[in-house]
């Protein structure tokens, strides 16, 4: 029945993978399913058979789609069933859009889709890297013009071995995440996250990440050879050449004039006449191709652009090739909040904000990931004022979820940890101006935001971005690419990173690849931008991180009980936790290992449910003073409750110093009281004295 399947294997960074194709889904233009470990995903990929009217860009759409069925696991929604894309599912599908993107045909606007389905999931091996090299596999097999393959793969740093596809133990304890996505001979997209890894370490995990990645390729094209598909032919959507030259002989010294600016809006003051003008002379000359004449204004942009930068060595704002636009942070400038920085590049503005709460406020993961919850996030919005443009608020798209993703990366590696800093954080960068690089003013924002708070970061992190023109065998870099350059240029390579190393990288191209001349000229440049921006901007606006968290931030404290007392803690039907939080009002958070995390605005009455959860879970110290309520008065003493379940006798002689004809003279049931333990007998009764608790707090005052 199935005369058309096939099977393929090879040895894929030491373990084998195998792809099956020609037995499902027979109607896509490329299908093939992947297995690597007990790992399965499904790829295909569909194309339009005509182009799609009145676009400017090539409409690809990457889905990566987690399927909890292939952990096992049933969705906690109401309705059972997958809903929309969870976070790690948008960044898995942007992990492989972003490399294979470039390589499609720039004048092809037929829509594109390619679905990555997550059939099964084995720990051992990521999912979203198998599907990388699925998703290349099925499109180079299909009858879709494009100039791949690409192979993919996780490189991992392991006690200073690097690792190739980690496994989950590796993952666990390695100091670098990178994916290196690459072709036969260049290297087309970089992802990581790294604990301050230094360059020359970075580089020599690219390359091996390269290596490997050539040998995939190679199986890729074995099996192209043996079952692809010809290519279909397409309906170029390219301007006319010589509408095109028309307009360039008419305006470009009008687009040099306009383009000629550090100021954003003063540019587009200047073009929008110019685009009118343009229109008006050539509509009527070219009627049969005036959708194309924004499209070659657009060109012709472009055009001046890149040959100032490769003819003349000059940018737009007339800055030179490794200067950065003007500089300034501050921090504290919102009342109440827990912690706030704001941090200006150029006309680009972040405003990042911290919020300190309890581990309770850990976001919860519903995906098919081993992590299920996540202590520190980060959110970034991008909303239409910052580029000065109107458009109604729907919440974050994948490219907010990708850059507000990346920040957190940056930053992750230098978050203390619970045991350290007891506290859910939460960040949320609010980009204010936009004029290219926000996600790297996110992070030095986020930076800033986290030193106000108090938080003890280990080290300050700073994210900066490198740009590439290339034509031929001729390229130059840039620091601190805007957005002319960024939409113009040919890469935009991000990295963030501390005085001691990288902790994130995100590099977006629009070629067919990077060489490693570039890679590490990009690294160094970044790595010295990054140094200045710390030390001459940043750490002058706040040195150290506030010693203290901020006044509105909950104090949290930490104890530990045994953990055959945790239901004592809790009480029967919550009741003894309830009852604690009412009294002392703080919020009580108890992990399965007997963690107990106290947080409240009231210092001191966080320490005293402290003192009263550590007397139920351990018995009372000997010598140590507790405050506790009298719950009961008999002839010869009074009983104090030191804890729930936990009572002691101050015997009448221990009341005072001076003789006490009759208990209530000096307490009465429900008055708080202070005593001091002085003996456990052995039978577990608890002999206590106010008298020496006041003689000892007297003596400290």
């Amino acid at each position: 029945m199935f005369e058309n399947y096939r099977e393929f294997k090879t040895q894929f960074a030491g373990r084998e993978l195998t792809v099956e194709t020609g037995k499902t889904c027979g109607l896509s233009n490329g299908s093939c399913w992947v297995r690597y470990g007990e790992t399965v995903v499904m790829c295909n990929v569909t194309a339009s058979t005509k182009p799609r009217d009145g676009i400017d860009f090539f409409p690809l759409s990457v889905d990566y789609e987690e399927k909890l069925y292939s952990v096992g696991k049933i969705p906690g929604s109401f309705m059972k069933r997958e809903g929309r894309p969870s976070e790690s599912a948008i960044l898995a599908s942007r992990l492989v859009d972003r490399p294979i993107r470039p390589l499609f045909p720039d004048d092809m606007r037929n829509d594109v889709s390619v679905v990555m389905t997550v059939l099964a999931a084995d720990p051992d091996t990521s999912p979203e890297i198998v599907g990388m090299v699925g998703a290349s596999i099925a499109i180079a097999i299909s009858d879709i013009p494009w100039a791949g393959p690409v192979g993919g793969v996780n490189v991992g740093l392991v006690d200073g071995e690097i690792v190739l596809n980690p496994n989950l133990e590796e993952r666990a304890a390695t100091d670098l995440h990178l994916t290196v996505v690459s072709g036969a001979e260049k290297v087309v997209m970089i992802e990581a996250g790294a604990n301050q890894v230094d360059e020359d370490t970075m580089m020599q995990a690219i390359e091996k990440g390269h290596e490997e990645n050539k040998k995939i390729v190679k199986f890729i094209n074995e099996i192209v050879a043996e079952i692809g598909k010809p290519k279909f032919e397409f309906e170029s959507q390219t301007p006319d050449e010589k509408l095109f030259e028309d307009i360039k002989e008419f305006a470009i010294e009008k687009i040099r004039y306009a383009l000629d600016t550090s100021d954003k809006t003063v540019r587009e003051a200047r073009l929008n006449p110019i685009k009118d003008e343009i229109h008006e002379k050539f509509d009527e000359l070219y009627p049969e191709d005036v959708s194309m004449i924004d499209e070659c204004i657009d060109d012709l942009q472009k055009h001046v652009v890149r040959r100032w930068l490769l003819e003349d060595g000059k940018r737009v704002d007339g800055r030179g090739l490794d200067e950065i636009r003007p500089l300034a942070s501050e921090v504290g400038m919102l009342p109440r909040v827990h912690g706030s920085g704001i941090f200006t590049r150029g006309q680009t503005q972040v405003l990042t904000v911290a919020t300190l709460g309890s581990v309770s406020d850990s976001q919860r993961i519903d995906g098919i990931d081993e992590e299920d919850t996540k202590r520190y996030m980060h959110h970034y919005n991008f909303p239409s004022y910052s580029v000065g443009e109107t458009r109604p608020s729907r919440g974050p798209g994948r490219r907010e979820i990708g850059h507000g993703a990346l920040a957190e990366k940056a930053l992750e590696p230098v978050i203390p940890s619970v045991d350290e800093f007891p506290y859910a954080i939460r960040l949320v960068s609010e980009v204010l101006s936009s004029n290219g690089s926000t996600s790297q003013g996110a992070i030095c924002g986020s930076t800033l935001a986290l030193m106000d708070a108090g938080v003890p970061i280990k080290a300050p992190v700073a994210g900066i971005s490198c740009g590439l023109i290339c034509e031929g065998d001729s390229w130059m870099t840039m620091i601190d690419i805007q957005g002319l350059e960024d939409f113009y240029g040919d890469m935009d390579f991000k990295v963030g990173g501390t005085h001691n190393g990288i902790t994130a990288i995100q590099v977006d191209i629009k070629i067919d690849g990077l060489t490693l001349e570039i890679i590490a000229e990009a690294l160094e440049k970044t790595r010295k931008a990054r140094i200045h921006i710390l030390d001459d901007v940043m750490l002058k606006a706040i040195p150290q991180y506030r010693e203290q968290v901020n006044k509105w931030a909950p104090k949290m404290l930490t104890t530990k009980v045994p953990a055959d007392k945790i239901r004592e803690v809790i009480g029967s039907g919550g009741k003894v936790i309830q009852k604690l939080c009412a009294d002392y009002e703080v919020k009580i958070d108890i992990d399965d290992d007997g963690n107990v995390f106290v947080s409240g605005i009231d210092m001191d009455k966080a320490q005293l449910a402290i003192q009263v959860i550590n007397t139920i879970g351990n018995d009372p110290e000997v010598g140590a003073i507790y405050k506790g309520k009298v719950v009961r008065v008999m002839n010869f003493g009074a009983f104090v409750e030191l804890a729930p379940g936990k009572d002691g006798l101050v015997h009448i002689s221990k009341l005072d110093n001076k003789r006490v004809e009759k208990v209530e003279d000096i307490v009465d049931i429900g008055d708080e009281i202070f005593v001091k333990v002085m003996e456990i007998d052995s039978q577990g009764r608890i002999n206590l004295s106010k008298k020496d608790a006041d003689a000892d707090i007297a003596a400290k005052a």
